[in-house]
């Protein structure tokens, strides 16, 4: 039956599992430059007006201060003024890329040069789950999440707080969330940030899965340290980015921008900002710990002018995370922006193109850790089954694309151009049949049937498809292997944690 063939095609390529999944990228693509030397000379020369007149202000965080003060900076109250140069001259201690080991080591990753990670969605309260509704986040949607991404043959890494559980107490949630990572992936993940304790704990916790030692020399955790912008470091950020650049473990610098809001409505404006507020802080982490790994992190987006909403998928966001980057290669710092964003409420074709147009400009730019590129929706408050799916789909498509062209002699298919000849057709030729099964990306969500087939199987759109998918998955789930001594360590350090505080939720 036509129909039943389709189906067995369509469930060959939905199977997935660990050993399908997908190494990080290794970029043979040249990224897109949208300025050149004069412009990117420009905004650094403006940059470090911006640090020596206006200055960076490091709240409520005396250590920080001091510091700065010794390093030779101009401290005046909790605002810092920077000598011309002095946060470059730091930064040469900084790896220009560095690998961050991931518990089964197959799945370790390299952070910069030509390599590309993709970590999931970041930090939404919500979920829309899959019957439908959406609602509150619970550890159980947090713990499917990681699931997810484990299965997932794009993602190469777990993330960090993939949603926020609201059913678990806000000083206590971080440990539930590290043991998900840690439990349900082996794949490499990010740390909390929410308070310099949870930094300690997450360290600790890292200490306990891969040992002392090797903590102390290796990087295993990831975490984003988020400017307060415009110019400021708020005391959470600088007392977690303490936690871990003492422990040589990484700090992604971000400054979180809404164009017009929290930067100039300008390019050039909003790149000089961001290149200001990441040199003071990414030189932070080598005034606490020379040859710290951190990385130059960008999250930029515009808002309607009309009524002050974060917009998504819109062309000058586009040309910040490329001129970010071009500025980072030449910082010499590894570079995180953008993934599949949108402002939509549901994944329709708003949420298609907006994720699209962010994704293709992430990957133009040549970005070595995107975050958030699967899963967001609503502008980064809602984290949704079926737009998960539906972007790992596509993160898929851009890890063949970026693959470039082979060139090898079965890519050159002179063989095949000889069989064949004038006149006739490929289709059954001897090269044909040899490569048919790896030729052509197959998309595990878009359905290329004919219209009958299609109507004859239920007229489901690529959200229905997206939907069961996801459960599929979730049902064909099975954990990778964790070392019971090791998994009793955790669960003890965790409930040693939980039993030595009350619970609060604010």
């Amino acid at each position: 039956e036509r129909g039943g063939g389709a189906a067995a095609r369509r469930a060959a390529r939905t199977r997935t599992g660990p050993g399908d999944s997908l190494t990080y990228i290794r970029r043979t693509l040249p990224p897109y430059r949208v300025l050149e030397e004069e412009g990117l000379a420009l905004i650094e020369a403006n940059a470090e007006r911006v640090l020596e007149e206006i200055g960076i202000e490091f709240r409520d965080d005396a250590e920080a201060l001091a510091l700065w003060k010794e390093a030779g900076a101009d401290v005046r109250g909790e605002r810092v003024h920077f000598p011309p140069g002095l946060c470059r001259a730091l930064l040469k201690t900084a790896p220009r890329q560095f690998t961050q080991h991931a518990r089964n080591a197959a799945r370790s990753v390299e952070i910069g040069g030509d390599a590309t990670v993709f970590a999931p969605v970041y930090g939404p309260p919500f979920v829309r789950d899959l019957d439908g509704s959406r609602r509150y986040a619970t550890i159980e949607d947090f713990r499917n999440f990681v699931k997810l991404a484990y299965m997932a043959p794009a993602i190469h890494h777990s993330g960090g707080t993939v949603c926020e559980p609201v059913d678990v107490p806000v000083n206590k949630r971080h440990l539930d969330m590290l043991h998900a990572h840690m439990r349900y992936s082996d794949k490499p993940f990010m740390g909390s940030v929410t308070a310099p304790e949870r930094a300690e704990d997450t360290v600790a916790m890292c200490r306990i899965l891969f040992g002392e030692a090797f903590v102390d020399a290796n990087t295993v955790v990831i975490n984003l340290i988020n400017a307060n912008s415009p110019m400021v470091f708020d005391e959470t950020m600088l007392g977690a980015a303490k936690v871990y650049a003492r422990a040589n473990q990484a700090c992604i610098v971000t400054p979180f921008i809404l164009a017009g809001a929290m930067s100039p409505v300008t390019i050039a404006g909003t790149l000089t900002q961001i290149l200001a507020e990441v040199l003071a802080g990414a030189a932070f982490t080598q005034l606490v710990r020379p040859g710290a790994p951190v990385v130059f992190g960008t999250f930029a987006s515009s808002i309607s002018m009309q009524s002050g909403a974060p917009t998504f998928g819109t062309p000058e966001p586009s040309l910040v995370s490329c001129g970010a980057a071009e500025l980072a290669r030449r910082l010499g710092l590894p570079f995180r922006t953008g993934g599949s964003l949108t402002a939509s409420k549901v994944a329709d074709a708003q949420a298609a193109y907006e994720s699209a147009n962010t994704l293709n400009a992430t990957m133009l730019a040549g970005t070595n850790f995107v975050l958030h590129a699967a899963g967001w929706l609503e502008g980064g408050l809602v984290s949704s089954y079926e737009k998960f799916v539906m972007d790992v789909d596509q993160l898929g498509m851009q890890q063949r694309l970026q693959q470039g062209i082979d060139l090898s002699e079965n890519g050159q298919a002179m063989d095949a151009i000889r069989e064949v000849g004038p006149g006739s057709h490929y289709l059954g030729c001897a090269h044909t049949q040899a490569n048919f099964q790896t030729a052509f990306y197959r998309s595990t969500i878009a359905d290329n049937n004919s219209y009958e087939q299609w109507l004859s199987e239920g007229e489901a759109t690529a959200e229905r498809r997206a939907n069961a998918l996801a459960k599929r998955w979730l049902e064909a789930y099975e954990p990778p292997p964790l070392d019971p001594g090791i998994e009793e360590g955790l669960r003890a350090f965790v409930a040693r944690r939980k039993e030595s505080m009350p619970d609060a939720f604010t």
